[in-house]
């Protein structure tokens, strides 16, 4: 019989928190996790790509920590936070053990649930069935950390498309660049250069625009 191993993530495309990196052993139901600190999404670190280092290191811990053994194939995540530990993985354990999957079933939800988990210890009360509503989930957890401002230190402030919301300019501010509303003719700032044939929009009118597509 052969043995799997479901290495997953949570929270890579949250806003809030660092990442989850979760080990499942689907014939023994076995489940444990790591983190890859918030700090890997932030400034620096996230410009150099860093948390793919960390997610491998925290991948093969969790790996180590299962102890697997010679006849159990490890399942990746397709998710591109693991393309340096499958780099990794199967330099280790082999290229035939090592497949890139989408992970489903009850790794995913224990993976999901411990990220949860997380964000709850920060007091943040997260959507129900936020799967679903991506977009709500996001403006969602920037409202709570717009009410809650010291919590900022747990955002992803590194997202480079943070930059066009007052609530992380401070975090972007040697990225900004100076520009006109092509909507409303107030200046603003925004994370790319001005070309002088492509509208540019400040984040009110850019949210009002983006609404009434919603709505078409």
């Amino acid at each position: 019989m052969t043995v799997t191993v479901i290495i997953d993530d949570a929270g890579s495309g949250d806003l809030l928190f660092g990442v989850v990196i979760g080990a499942y052993r689907l014939e023994t139901e076995e489940f444990t996790y790591g983190l890859v600190d918030v700090k890997f999404f932030q400034s620096e670190l996230f410009r150099q790509r860093e948390y793919l280092q960390e997610a491998s290191r925290i991948a093969s811990q969790l790996a180590a920590a299962m102890k697997i053994n010679s006849d159990e194939e490890i399942h990746l995540c397709q998710g591109n936070i693991f393309d340096e530990t499958a780099v990794e993985m199967r330099r280790v354990y082999g290229e035939d053990r090592v497949r890139r999957i989408r992970v489903t079933g009850k790794a995913q939800w224990l993976t999901e649930i411990a990220y949860l988990d997380e964000i709850r210890n920060l007091g943040y009360e997260p959507l129900a069935e936020r799967e679903a509503k991506r977009a709500k989930s996001f403006f969602h957890m920037m409202r709570w950390l717009k009410n809650n401002p010291a919590m900022l230190v747990y955002a992803k402030t590194g997202w480079p498309r943070l930059a066009r919301y007052r609530l992380f300019q401070a975090f972007h501010a040697d990225k900004l660049h100076r520009a006109t509303c092509s909507d409303c003719g107030k200046e603003c700032a925004v994370p790319f250069e001005p070309e002088p044939n492509r509208p540019v929009y400040c984040p009110e009118c850019w949210t009002a625009r983006r609404k009434r597509r919603q709505m078409a």
